[in-house]
């Protein structure tokens, strides 16, 4: 059974035994890695050895799936999900492990796998069950994105396509869309009408012109496929790959930018060659994610509200959007890039003239933009469909964070449903780190690179003991890329945060190396039971999402769909929704 076939009172109860589970085990989520000895970590919460969590791990990696674990009751084993009810102390590694895999998402079984959703969008829900018509000749995305965008805008462009034609739509809304990657291939492919925005201006003037050189590709490959065709070829000729991207940042993709979401993040996808680039560092909450996580490197630029943009700013925004439309109309172009901040409440006529009924979709966007699609879809009687793959969960705003501010304006993004606000749910920001930790790839050896963590936390020490000081706005992160030892580390780390470096001599410095190396296991191990966790957390934030799209009255259809292969892009789970069709 699939989360399409469970309704509200079901999806709740999933909450439930995610939210059981996690009780329990989020302290370990939410422990900071840089104070993970001086606040004694892993004897706070565990009471077995790191060698056992280590190999209980390694083993589970290399064995089948293990029939879904049950809770064992506590007056029969002391336990719950592995932890010692007296002393809320780790005892037994399998059982939390187990415990784990049953509470994630594949676990759960709320999840539709995306063939299945392709099938259910064709059959008799829409309107045409004919599969979804496309141009002539079909693109290749590999010929001019990376392996892992061209598996992520393929796979989801025909999600979305389906979705279109299941509600008899031709417009696409793409919020978040970056470099317009698959705004372009939704409309070069599938010849349908995309507005893509986005808030930042140098995205949309870049995707303006990278449509346009792909626009360009298309005709010179179909013209090619055609040729071909024509010649009784049995493969068409590729055409000479065109120059989509001349700036491409460490991932091959084109720079900064969190999947086609908000800008000032680079995908989910590590650097060819294994190693951490030196622009992954910053402070050591990045640096923890730096290490663990591949879609989460660096903080974005601060995007500005629409009360925060001054009148000219405003003006001039206005005005190129005005301008790029009416390009775009003397063009007959099919995907128009705008620049805009986007909330729940924006009015999508005032940025678009032409809007139709459409359908609006976001490929991994950032933090709070995820739920403000959704809020969006539920808002606008004129979005029929949404397929939304969120990413960027330490971006996510928590609307019972003790440490909110107050005054702070606006919804938040977690938790969105009412059933979790009602139960004034509160995950924490380390939690929503660890949710952005790549199981699979971690467990197909794209492993935890612990040297720089380990720095990182005996620095914490080093801190404390001298200098009194446990944080500072400067930030070190970056500082383990450049230094060529621990002691040279602590050096430059010192000058960075602009203290005296005098008070200690490099024995002192090098026997608190000698002191806590041998603890560096601990620490290996702890975030190994945090990679554990991530996709429970992870499962919860979604089961929010999809909770909320249930509770609506006039949807129709809702689901959980895996849109892609998680070892290629981590954040593979998309929110799909459909409204009512009128007669």
């Amino acid at each position: 059974m699939c989360s399409a076939s469970y309704n509200l009172t079901e999806i709740q109860r999933r909450i439930d035994e995610v939210q059981r589970f996690l009780s329990i085990t989020l302290s370990i989520a939410n422990a900071h890695t840089v104070e993970f000895y001086t606040h004694d970590a892993w004897n706070r919460f565990m009471a077995v050895p790191p060698q056992e969590v280590l190999s209980t791990v390694g083993s589970r990696n290399d064995q089948q799936r293990e029939p879904e674990h049950k809770a064992n009751e506590s007056e029969q084993t002391g336990t719950t999900f592995g932890f010692c009810n007296d002393t809320n102390r780790l005892v037994d590694t399998r059982e939390l492990l187990q415990a784990a895999e049953a509470h994630s998402l594949p676990g759960l079984g709320v999840c539709m796998s995306r063939d299945e959703l392709l099938q259910s969008l064709r059959g008799d829900r829409c309107e045409s069950s004919a599969p979804v018509a496309s141009t002539d000749a079909e693109l290749v995305p590999d010929e001019f994105m990376n392996s892992k965008k061209s598996h992520e805008v393929k796979s989801m462009s025909e999600v979305v396509a389906s979705l279109a034609q299941c509600c008899g739509v031709k417009q696409v809304i793409d919020v978040g869309s970056g470099k317009g990657y698959l705004s372009s291939f939704l409309s070069l492919q599938y010849s349908l009408r995309v507005y893509g925005i986005d808030s930042s201006s140098t995205n949309t003037h870049g995707a303006q012109e990278r449509n346009r050189k792909l626009k360009k590709f298309s005709r010179a490959y179909q013209k090619c496929n055609k040729a071909a065709r024509a010649q009784g070829e049995a493969a068409a000729p590729s055409p000479r790959k065109a120059p989509v991207d001349a700036e491409p940042g460490p991932d091959g993709d084109g720079g900064a930018v969190c999947g086609d979401g908000e800008p000032g993040l680079p995908p989910d996808a590590e650097p060819s060659d294994g190693r951490r680039p030196e622009w992954a560092a910053g402070s050591e909450e990045e640096l923890f994610l730096g290490a663990l996580s591949a879609d989460v490197m660096r903080p974005p630029p601060r995007r500005a509200p629409p009360g925060g943009l001054s009148d000219e700013e405003r003006q001039r925004r206005k005005r190129e959007n005005l301008e790029r439309k009416a390009q775009n109309g003397a063009a007959g172009v099919a995907f128009s890039p705008l620049t805009s901040y986007v909330t729940a409440e924006t009015e999508l006529r005032e940025l678009i003239d032409e809007l139709e009924d459409a359908v609006v979709v976001g490929l991994h966007t950032c933090g709070d933009l995820a739920p403000s699609t959704l809020r969006m879809f539920v808002a606008k009687p004129e979005l029929a469909a949404v397929c939304s793959v969120g990413c960027c969960y330490h971006l996510l705003t928590e609307e019972f964070d003790p440490a909110r501010q107050e005054g702070a304006s606006g919804p938040r993004g977690f938790p969105l449903s009412r059933y979790l606000r009602d139960r004034s749910w509160f995950c924490g920001r380390n939690a929503r780190m660890s949710a952005c930790l790549a199981l699979e790839r971690v467990s197909h050896g794209q492993g935890i690179q612990m040297e720089s963590l380990f720095y990182r936390a005996v620095l914490h020490v080093i801190l404390r003991d001298h200098y009194d000081c446990f944080r500072s706005e400067k930030r070190v992160g970056n500082v383990y890329s450049k230094c060529e030892s621990f002691v040279d580390y602590v050096r430059r780390a010192l000058r960075r945060l602009e203290l005296d470096e005098s008070k200690l001599s490099d024995g002192e410095i090098q026997g608190y190396h000698h002191t806590y190396r041998p603890r560096m296991g601990e620490m290996q191990a702890f975030n190994m039971l945090k990679v554990t966790l991530a996709p429970c957390i992870e499962g919860l934030i979604l089961l929010d999402r999809l909770c909320y799209l249930k509770e609506q009255a006039d949807l129709s259809f809702t689901a959980l769909v895996q849109l892609f292969d998680p070892l290629l892009s981590p954040r593979c789970y998309a929110v799909v929704g459909l409204k009512r069709i009128s007669p």
